[in-house]
């Protein structure tokens, strides 16, 4: 038997489930995604990856601007009696007159480890947060924020240099697998059901305030985890002889493993014979060399700048930044 699906969500990680869904034998009845946003200089409308493909393959559109009291959009839904709604990353809390309506139930895929960081921005805190590990989980759906019941989790684990990006790819790719089988399984009636632990976290939105680079409270490998973390949402930065330079990728260099080097690099020129790690004060500038990096202090340590984006400009290796216009970072 087929299942009558309402398909909810937004993003590129609800498109990847959606198409996953549309390849199986089950009947897409609908797709709805959050109303068009506009962006750029232009202030373009912007289409969500969703609704793209919901046009490419003439699936049934909608967008309302609000679900909770929308008497029309729930009497709607009310008729098309969708056997389940699978919800990814919608953006928005079912009311319970839409979560009682299809009679298998809403389920709902979420990018961790439920009851582990439960929210809106859960990849992104398990990066910053340095886990290494995370997962993704199919729950059913009720009025709470990411707390239903269980159905199937599957564990991820997370690169030391992997970013928010690149994570939200596989994350992706595994979610629709996970979410195909727990279609599966509730169409065969043997799909588990486990209440969710009490002990919970929260991934609340990211703050643009939170991308500023605290180098005289953070260590190196905070500073580290939150470069990849805010790659490429929003990108972390510093200020830097009043130029703010975003950092996109970074490393560690262990303040021992500098100083074997101190020697070599004194002979080289690049640092001065009277040069004292020490005396540099955290977050400036310990080396700009096209050669050899662009090293920041830390408390701890020394972060490498790998990949990075001056103002009114656009990424770039650190080598190519340094021959250009790095040379501003070094002017006082």
């Amino acid at each position: 038997m087929n299942l009558k699906i309402l398909f909810m969500g937004t993003p590129d990680i609800a498109r990847d489930s959606l198409k996953a869904i549309y390849e199986t034998k089950n009947e897409i009845i609908g797709v709805v995604t959050n109303p068009d946003k506009q962006k750029g200089r232009g202030m373009k409308f912007i289409y969500s990856p969703v609704k793209e493909f919901a046009i490419e393959n003439n699936l049934k559109l909608f967008q309302p601007e609000k679900v909770k009291n929308n008497i029309e959009f729930i009497g709607m839904i009310k008729r098309m009696n969708p056997d389940l709604i699978c919800v990814v990353a919608y953006g928005k809390i079912l009311p319970s007159e839409i979560l009682n309506i299809p009679r298998l139930g809403c389920i709902n895929l979420h990018a961790s480890l439920l009851p582990k960081y439960r929210g809106a921005a859960p990849i992104q805190w398990a990066v910053i947060n340095g886990d290494r590990k995370t997962g993704v989980t199919t729950m059913y759906m009720d009025v709470g924020m990411d707390t239903g019941d269980i159905i199937f989790s599957k564990e991820i684990q997370i690169g030391e240099y992997e970013t928010t990006g690149e994570l939200w790819d596989r994350i992706s790719n595994d979610g629709a697998e996970l979410l195909i089988e727990t279609i599966d399984r509730i169409e065969r009636g043997d799909a588990p059901r486990v209440k969710q632990p009490s002990n919970f976290t929260m991934a609340p939105m990211i703050d643009k305030s939170l991308s500023k680079i605290d180098w005289k409270n953070k260590n190196v490998m905070q500073i580290k985890n939150l470069i990849r973390g805010l790659n490429p949402i929003m990108g972390a930065y510093t200020v830097i002889n009043d130029n703010k330079i975003k950092i996109w990728r970074a490393k560690i260099i262990e303040n021992g493993e500098f100083l074997k080097n101190e020697k070599v690099l004194k002979e080289k020129g690049i640092l001065k014979h009277d040069f004292s790690l020490e005396k540099i004060e955290v977050g400036n500038i310990v080396i700009a060399d096209s050669k050899y990096g662009l090293l920041i202090k830390a408390k701890d340590g020394i972060i490498e700048a790998q990949e990075v984006q001056g103002e009114n400009a656009k990424k770039m290796s650190a080598s190519e930044f340094l021959r250009g216009k790095g040379s501003l970072l070094c002017k006082k």
